[in-house]
């Protein structure tokens, strides 16, 4: 296959923007997925109801870089909506992320705005935690006590990723987002939206270039000795590019369960999530992010799942350890100038869908440059 300039495994998000790069610097390029559909694990499809469904459970494009948002601007149109999102803690709908509303709800308080601070640090000085080695427990309660980390973390964190809260990274919990306002969005980034004609349609954009050529239903693994391009883009799995040559890296996978009901609406918000009760981490109803009418609705049941598709890493010090060995056979691979390694399976590295655009936009700029 020499009439292709560079080989691209993979067309999710990171593969399909790569992609559209280097065709437009003038390189014929191959893309070539395991998949029968294009667009990874974003991939949404209308059923028979008109209901748009993402096949691999709710995706919400958001970002503060503009050059990112432009980007996609490029390929589809956005509408303007705003995620909000409700927690089903005893027994009630709550707002979520952390809000002003949230804790006058909960707790039965009348908090001013300037309260909110000062009632989350009385909240953190009477909670244990450990500051020095601080584990996903530790970074929570740290910012807003334990029992708020109780009733909205824990035991989705322990539903998720199927272990003890103590033994994830701090960095899983990052920055929890608190407002000291009634702002119940989901997310606070500049820039957020919906693809008019979904994430599919854009995509199929993205690769709609003379030259690209997407080969699907194909294992990159089985054709790899038969291409000679100038460079390899992997999207993939980190450890099975390597035949698993430092061990196995643990990924997290979400079973979906699509249910449709004959009435309007189901939940009184887009996504519900379910920290404490049932097996399910959240239900996701379509319609309420797409605007789409219909006399029927669709949800999603989302389950966390040790097998199936490789969704999320692990972020304990096991992997982490993994994740370095392998990445030393990287960096001598891509100083070669022949690969790149990118995406949130390759890089072993989680991201939102913005910021894997954004890692491949500067990946392949560099590579462009050298």
């Amino acid at each position: 296959m020499d009439l292709y300039d560079i080989v691209i495994a993979g067309c999710g998000l990171s593969g399909a923007t790569s992609a559209r790069l280097l065709a437009e610097q003038g390189y014929k390029v191959l893309v070539v997925e395991q998949k029968k559909h294009i667009g990874g694990q974003i991939y949404d499809y209308r059923n028979e109801h008109g209901i748009t469904l993402h096949r691999y459970g709710p995706h919400i494009f958001h970002t503060k870089i503009k050059q990112v948002w432009d980007f996609v601007n490029r390929f589809s149109e956005f509408s303007n909506f705003q995620h909000h999102v409700l927690s089903f803690v005893e027994g009630n709908f709550i707002p979520f992320p952390i809000n002003r509303q949230t804790l006058n709800l909960l707790f039965g308080e009348n908090l001013k705005t300037k309260d909110v601070s000062v009632f989350l640090q009385q909240e953190v000085q009477k909670s244990e935690y450990n500051p020095s080695l601080p584990s996903f427990r530790d970074a929570v309660v740290s910012q807003v006590g334990a029992r708020l980390y109780t009733l909205f973390f824990e035991k989705y964190t322990e539903k998720q990723w199927n272990c003890n809260p103590d033994t994830l990274s701090s960095e899983l919990a990052g920055r929890i987002p608190v407002r000291d306002n009634n702002d119940c969005r989901y997310f606070s980034d500049k820039y957020q939206g919906m693809p008019v004609n979904g994430y599919t349609a854009m995509v199929n954009n993205m690769l709609a270039h003379e030259n690209i050529h997407v080969l699907l239903g194909c294992n990159y693994e089985s054709i790899k000795n038969q291409l000679s391009a100038k460079l390899c883009v992997y999207t993939g799995e980190l450890d099975r590019f390597f035949d698993y040559r430092f061990g196995k890296l643990t990924y997290r996978s979400v079973k979906v369960e699509f249910k449709t009901y004959e009435q309007e609406l189901f939940q009184p918000a887009p996504v519900v999530n379910y920290p404490n009760d049932y097996d399910y981490t959240r239900i996701t109803e379509f319609k309420q992010m797409t605007g789409e009418k219909s006399n029927k609705t669709t949800v999603c049941y989302e389950y966390p799942s040790d097998d199936g598709l490789p969704f999320y890493t692990m972020p304990n010090q096991e992997n982490q350890h993994l994740r370095e060995l392998y990445m030393k056979e990287v960096k001598q691979l891509e100083m070669t100038g022949k690969y790149l390694f990118i995406g949130r399976l390759a890089e072993y590295k989680y991201y939102n869908m913005d910021l894997a655009i954004e890692s491949a936009m500067k990946r392949i700029g560099l590579w462009l440059k050298h």
